[in-house]
């Protein structure tokens, strides 16, 4: 065992959440697959097991407008990233094996994406990546090369799979928050499935960041200063700068007003033309000229409705305007991170000890939810102790107690 590893296990052993085991590891000739992304995250994944016998590592091709393309040396979006991957496998001497799984990314979470734009919802595409993907896809190529139930999958989330010490869910892998809550990824695991949860170990989830970069650097990893990804792939490397641009060479223009709602009449003034409500989001502040001589219609303006309908989008003035806050949230396809129904006693019962959360985006302050109104099993409607801005449709709302993950659904609407 390395230097690094046992000093992790000692780590998670001092961290230890009450009521939940210590983060397991597994025997010395169990098979362990590393999801090798080309960073320091998963780097130091692949340290930590890489004295087990039988460990591999494994790196993802996701995205490639040329969905033809077989190699990461034919994209570069992806050379870069591959190349840094096998030189730490190199240096780890342990086996990497690249994979393909752009078609799959494609169909199961660039086009429904799409779709949901076209919509006017706002859709997070990270989210439909880790359920489709990285915990969907690579598990049944896995199943197929080491055996269904016969390996660990390792990836490097920040974000823990921890069971109960007792009672009758103790069996059961729960998701939690990561220890470092400047990096929690928690949210957006929140749809993977519960049998993935069995096999899956992420061990980044019980360090912080500069404990990362340090072991990365005891073992001489290379990566240990490289800059951490920001978002996915296809937006930081598309020909164009901003994501609307984008979306343009997907989805087909539908122009639509832009309008602004008189509160006491109820008189709509249309300011401009937009190429497809999916251009805005809700919150989004909008490049449109108003008559700024006017006090009325001075200062910045932002999105506040979006109608599928009548393809118009409501702005109103302000960063902080009213119109721009709701307490009330309705979620639907809500997806428990359970193999039981989603427990009404439960919810309550958390909201009774005020440990019932909500989160509609990564990183934000959690939100306290004070009542739940529900409309059947997997669709409710949540209050919330204070207002939140731009809760958009298309959203997912993530519901924890504590720090356990209870499940995720789509919001509907926010009011």
């Amino acid at each position: 065992m390395s230097k690094i590893t046992s000093r992790f296990l000692e780590l998670c052993k001092q961290r230890r959440l009450p009521g939940y085991h210590v983060q397991s590891m597994p025997s010395k000739f169990d098979n362990i697959v590393v999801g090798m992304s080309g960073g320091v995250d998963s780097s130091v994944c692949a340290a930590l097991f890489a004295a087990y016998p039988n460990v591999h590592g494994v790196y993802m091709q996701n995205w490639g407008k040329d969905q033809s393309l077989t190699r990461p040396e034919e994209d570069p979006c992806y050379e870069k990233e591959w190349k840094d991957a096998e030189k730490v496998a190199k240096h780890l001497n342990i086996p990497v094996e690249f994979v393909n799984f752009e078609k799959d990314y494609w169909l199961n979470v660039f086009a429904p994406m799409l779709e949901q734009y076209s919509m006017g919802y706002t859709p997070n595409p990270d989210i439909g990546c880790n359920q489709f993907v990285k915990f969907g896809k690579l598990m049944d190529h896995l199943d197929v090369k080491f055996g269904k139930n016969n390996y660990w999958l390792v990836m490097g989330h920040y974000a823990r799979i921890l069971r109960r010490d007792s009672g009758p869910e103790r069996s059961e892998p729960h998701l939690m928050r990561g220890l470092y809550q400047q990096k929690d990824q928690s949210y957006y695991l929140s749809q993977v499935s519960v049998p993935s949860l069995n096999q899956m170990i992420l061990p980044i989830g019980h360090l912080t960041k500069p404990e990362v970069r340090e072991m990365a650097k005891e073992v001489d990893l290379h990566t240990a200063t490289k800059p951490d990804s920001q978002g996915i792939c296809f937006v930081n490397n598309s020909q164009h700068g901003k994501f609307k641009n984008f979306l343009k060479e997907y989805l087909p223009m539908e122009l639509g007003n832009i309008i602004t709602i008189d509160e006491l009449t109820g008189k709509k003034t249309v300011w401009g033309k937009h190429p497809g409500i999916w251009s805005y989001t809700i919150g989004q502040k909008i490049g449109i000229s108003l008559p700024q001589g006017d006090p009325r219609y001075q200062g910045a303006w932002y999105v506040s409705e979006k109608n599928k309908r009548t393809r118009e989008i409501v702005i109103v003035r302000g960063k902080d305007n009213n119109n721009l806050f709701k307490d009330v949230v309705t979620v639907k396809h809500f997806k428990i991170l359970s193999k039981n129904p989603l427990s009404k006693e439960e919810l309550n019962e958390a909201i009774n000890k005020e440990t019932l959360h909500m989160q509609f985006r990564s990183l934000q302050t959690p939100v306290k939810v004070t009542s739940v109104e529900w409309i059947n099993s997997n669709e409710f409607s949540l209050k919330l102790e204070r207002k939140e801005r731009a809760m958009a449709p298309g959203q997912y709302c993530c519901l924890y107690v504590n720090e356990r993950v209870i499940g995720s659904g789509i919001i509907d609407c926010a009011r």
